[in-house]
């Protein structure tokens, strides 16, 4: 893959980079609506296509923020069509790395030299190259690292990034305002921890040590001398991504393991920590040989309030969430219906939030789930497609659910779509609270 030679950092070249994007975009619908005209149709995918390559291609090359968003957006099936989906999915595993000399220029704003003059070591060339940073392996003492790179200019342009990636949320990707708006302070404190390593080296150890029993799952030794705030340096684990674990057509019991270290990890997290690794994506996992699996990243880390925590997962308790009564309390607290909205709008979202979440409760009530199922995942994306295209959801001017629940929302469908990738049937009664 190319190298990158230099990142736009100033926000008026970050802003001009989008401008020439939108102008793409914008010309890519020009042309969409022209062929429509003058032949009676056209191939929507085809638009669908073109969009997310320039879009892809503008928040590769700028990195950071936005690009993050993007990853996000990926996992999520029912955010973005599918063309959206192919493209961003890209940002989970490779964008084109900095080449070696901006790499130096940041160890020498930590450290004041070079990387070569610290490790005995030290890869020119990234191993593997994210949306925040890229890691490179190197030496020191006989260890072998991992050393994560941060790109310059992150951490100073999250701000008016996410405000980019807002307007193109609201406007190119049609995702709806209010829902935007009212999430994104959260989706920028996460972002602003997420680009400052020592925050990240704090959480890794914290976290690491108070799961360090749980079975199949292993961490890194991180290394504070070696680790600044755009800088950290942990142990190198061996192992695979989970695609090219998949690739080795492992037997059943195998992916079978690594579903339950995966699921056990997250319940122990969520429901004893109440703080959880809140970015499931595959990239920050590697799977050992013998189907343990490495947890490389907690740079998004998420602390649940104690009232969000006990509202939320009464959802799960059918005592409580069949009274009708109830469970409209618990709409209420969770913000998913409000005062104001309209009787239309009050029936809709009960009836569309209720068949949601005994849709993706069902892993829970029962002691072991088969996540292979097809049919199930495809009542799940079917749903989505179909709230995705309500007129109801998409002229709501109220968000619908606590800010609290967009992480943790995340995780657990970014869990399933990891379990569901593995083929693995897993035992889910472990960590969790007692459920009828």
């Amino acid at each position: 893959m190319k190298e990158q030679k230099q990142i736009p950092t100033g926000k008026v070249k970050r802003a001009a980079k989008y401008l020439a994007t939108g102008a793409k975009v914008g010309r890519n619908y020009a042309g969409h609506y022209a062929k429509k005209i003058l032949s009676g149709s056209a191939d929507e995918g085809v638009l669908h296509e073109k969009n997310a390559q320039d879009i892809y291609d503008s928040l590769s090359e700028l990195k950071g923020s936005a690009l993050k968003v993007a990853q996000m957006l990926s996992l999520d099936s029912n955010a973005l069509p599918a063309e959206y989906l192919t493209k961003f999915a890209e940002a989970q595993y490779s964008t084109p790395p900095l080449s070696f000399p901006l790499v130096v220029n940041m160890f020498r704003r930590s450290f004041g030299t070079g990387p070569l003059s610290i490790f005995d070591t030290f890869t020119k060339n990234a191993v593997n190259a994210a949306s925040m940073g890229q890691v490179h392996k190197a030496t020191k003492n006989g260890l072998k690292l991992a050393v994560k790179v941060q790109y310059p200019g992150v951490s100073d342009s999250v701000k008016s990034d996410l405000k980019v990636a807002a307007m193109v949320a609201k406007t190119v990707l049609k995702l709806n305002p209010a829902e935007i708006d009212f999430y994104m302070e959260e989706v920028e404190l996460r972002l602003l921890e997420e680009t400052d390593y020592s925050h990240e080296l704090k959480r890794s150890l914290e976290l690491s040590s108070l799961s360090k029993d749980l079975d199949n799952i292993h961490f890194p030794e991180y290394y504070p001398k070696w680790s600044s705030d755009t800088i950290l340096t942990m142990q190198w684990m061996p192992g695979v991504h989970l695609g090219s674990f998949m690739e080795q057509q492992p037997s059943q019991s195998l992916k079978n393991k690594v579903g339950q270290a995966l699921w056990d990890f997250y319940q122990f997290q969520i429901h004893q920590l109440k703080t959880l690794h809140a970015d499931p994506h595959p990239g920050n996992f590697i799977i050992r040989e013998d189907g343990s699996v490495a947890v490389i990243d907690f740079g998004c880390t998420k602390q649940l309030p104690k009232e969000f925590y006990s509202s939320y997962f009464k959802l799960l308790d059918p005592k409580s969430f069949r009274v009708h009564q109830h469970r409209d309390e618990l709409f209420k607290e969770l913000g998913f219906i409000h005062d104001q909205d309209s009787e239309a709008e009050r029936k809709f979202f009960t009836e569309s939030i209720t068949e949601t979440i005994e849709l993706l409760g069902r892993p829970f009530y029962e002691p072991s789930f088969d996540f292979a199922d097809k049919g199930y995942f495809d009542k799940i994306y079917a749903l989505g497609q179909e709230l995705s295209k309500s007129q109801v959801l998409r002229n709501s001017k109220q968000a619908r659910g606590s800010k609290h629940a967009l992480y943790l929302n995340r995780t657990y469908f970014g869990l399933y779509n990891l379990l569901h990738q593995l083929e693995a049937e897993v035992e889910t009664r472990k960590y969790l609270p007692q459920i009828a």
